[in-house]
């Protein structure tokens, strides 16, 4: 039996002998692409180069990428929906085709994994006559070959979703399953936008599941797309060769593939349990979630949901606060505290009442700190992220559900839990909306969300209302002093990112002419030796009399540039750029150095560090869940 680390390696040690070149895998946080907060799937990283632009490694290239895809999150609990996944792929950037890719993914399944092919089947594009797209005939009849050779018929069909399967293997469906585009169907897709035919493969768990008489599926026609349980899709080609004009679809001069395979799918598939849970990254967690909680993971149906939601946003969590996502109210560090607290909550189903996170933080990094180093290089951090999050909301959890409970106990199925109730448990206590909502489909009562959101708002335009003085970029005015001190937080930026990591990201600050604030991202407290540094650098800045300068230039220049900024989603095309030292080299925060700090941002600054005085730190303290908060004066 292969373990998924042998399948990942074989893979990609496969392609890398059919001369493509291996790349380690992107960040989840996407780079520079401002639609999406994350990566959720393997294509994403490679669009530039399937849309034409040329790759610095040429024209064959395969990966093992991260992917997470948080519309899924609430998907968690059966037995093959994962929020976190890898995504196996291999791309010709118009180099090879259909004739090299099938074969090559007929091989790698049935030859290096060992596949039993008596178990696969595949599907095709059914072609679109009013857009005068083809069926993929050649797709369809490549892979009858490759059945044919090991001594299977492989009879194709058509209309399987209404027919069933026919006594067939090879099946054609239309755009809705056989297309790949960005904006999906040809329909939706915009002009000038690529697209081709896909042809995926799916692995047959055998005719009891979801087959018996007492299932649901039971009286319905049973087909690879079908949702009876029988059948997981393990990988996909995708054959990007046609661009939407104005007078319809034309074949593209470069012709791509795109293949995308879930590799915990398919080891679900060599391990023959559609049950992906089952397979063995999650084997340590799963232990000890059993010895924490003593419960038995495949016995009792809640449990088992429970085991896998905590196993499933744990392993997510902690890739996250890898790439450097930390628990936050907004963006990508929502989704990061929303997973930490489902699992904590689904915890307490199971009765565990005390921090259990870290040490399944701890398995995660184990199984996979071979094909992700970064993960065991940021042990500690993660953990204490983790561990914090966890932490602070089991009080928030333990409070809410009394509440809840209070305020629900007299309401009967079918009832509605009133908006003003979720507002003061989300206002009061702390308690999240999704939570609420949760609980209220777990008790079948409706929850007011509209209400809710209403309150919410209204709460909001009262705060700002209240607020009393909001300085433009945290600024109290343009004078001397405030100007020095806002020249101060990007010495204090650059320095602490050299102290810290990268990481160590502004949060936003409050400038005033007595003293400044600076809030950045870092998930523990400073020690002394930290603070002293970051005090010396500064001031060493200071000492050297570096110029401040200013330029105008294109987003992407500035970031080619080394600048830093925050709020980046904000920032129009063309941006000002204020550099501390040479405007000409890249910004190291090396006292030493010709640049000390370069930063997208709108002024004032002083025209030369010498002027700024002595910078001293007041106090560092935490401000929420990984970011903290440094008072500091100028002397």
């Amino acid at each position: 039996m292969l373990s998924t680390k042998q399948i990942r390696q074989k893979y990609l040690d496969f392609f890398k002998e059919k001369r493509h070149a291996v790349i380690p895998s992107a960040s989840l946080v996407p780079e520079n692409d401002p639609t999406t907060l994350f990566t959720g799937s393997g294509m994403q990283p490679m669009l530039p180069y399937l849309l034409g632009q040329k790759h610095p490694l040429g024209t064959r290239v395969a990966d093992a990428q991260k992917c997470f895809r948080s519309q899924d999150i609430e998907e968690v609990g059966d037995n093959r929906h994962t929020v976190f996944f890898e995504m196996l792929g291999n791309w010709s950037l118009g180099d090879y085709f259909k004739k090299e890719q099938i074969p090559w993914m007929w091989e790698f399944l049935t030859e290096v994994v060992r596949l039993n092919p008596k178990r696969l089947y595949i599907t095709c594009f059914r072609g679109n006559d009013s857009l005068d797209i083809p069926k993929d005939i050649e797709s369809a009849q490549l892979w009858q070959e490759l059945f044919k050779k090991k001594g299977i018929e492989a009879k194709i069909a058509d209309f399987p979703e209404r027919d069933g399967l026919q006594g067939a293997r090879i099946f054609y469906y239309d755009e809705k399953k056989n297309w790949w585009s960005r904006s999906g169907v040809p329909g939706a897709m915009p002009i000038g936008e690529p697209g081709g035919p896909d042809t995926e493969m799916f692995w047959d768990f055998g005719e009891k599941l979801g087959l018996h008489e007492r299932s649901p599926f039971a009286s319905r026609p049973c087909h690879v797309n079908c949702d009876c349980g029988r059948f997981m899709e393990i990988g996909n080609n995708v054959f990007m060769q046609y661009k939407k004009t104005t007078g319809g679809f034309q074949l593209l001069p470069q012709k791509n593939v795109d293949f995308g395979g879930g590799l915990e799918r398919l080891a679900a598939a060599v391990n023959d349990d559609p049950d992906i849970f089952a397979i063995d990254v999650f084997v340590n967690m799963r232990h000890a979630l059993v010895e924490i909680s003593g419960r038995k993971y495949g016995h009792d149906e809640k449990d088992t949901y429970a085991f896998r939601v905590i196993m499933d946003h744990l392993r997510a969590a902690t890739f996250l606060v890898g790439d450097n996502i930390l628990p936050s109210n907004k963006d990508q560090g929502y989704f990061v505290r929303r997973l930490i607290r489902r699992a904590v909550r689904f915890a307490h189903h199971l009765e565990i009442n005390d921090n259990f996170c870290r040490r399944l933080v701890e398995a995660v990094i184990q199984e996979y700190r071979d094909q992700y180093p970064e993960l065991a290089a940021r042990r500690e951090e993660i953990g204490l992220a983790i561990h914090k999050e966890e932490e602070k909301f089991r009080k928030t959890l333990a409070n809410g559900l009394k509440i809840f409970e209070e305020k629900t106990s007299r309401l009967a199925h079918g009832d509605t839990i009133p908006a003003e109730v979720a507002f003061d448990l989300y206002q009061s206590y702390g308690f999240p909306l999704e939570v609420t909502e949760e609980l209220a489909r777990e008790r079948t009562l409706v929850l007011d969300s509209e209400g809710f959101l209403k309150l919410k708002q209204e709460h909001q335009e009262k705060s700002r209302a209240a607020s009393g003085q909001k300085f433009a970029g945290g600024l109290a005015d343009h004078g001397e002093m405030s100007t020095k001190y806002h020249t101060a937080t990007h010495l204090l930026h650059a320095a602490l990112r050299r102290v810290l990591g990268p990481h160590a990201t502004q949060r936003g600050s409050n400038i005033t002419p007595e003293r400044m604030r600076f809030d950045f991202n870092n998930p523990a407290k400073m020690t002394p030796e930290q603070l002293k540094e970051t005090e010396e650098l500064v001031n060493a800045a200071i000492i050297r009399d570096y110029p401040v300068s200013w330029q105008e230039m294109p987003f992407e220049q500035a970031k080619e540039m080394g600048a830093v900024g925050l709020f980046e989603d904000k920032y129009q095309p063309i941006v000002k750029v204020y550099t501390v030292g040479d405007p000409k080299q890249k910004a190291a925060a090396d006292p030493d150095g010709p640049t000390f700090s370069r930063e997208v941002c709108g002024g004032p600054h002083v025209e030369h560090t010498g002027t700024m005085g002595h910078f001293k730190i007041i106090k560092e303290e935490a401000v929420s869940a990984g970011v903290r908060r440094i008072k500091a004066i100028l002397e």
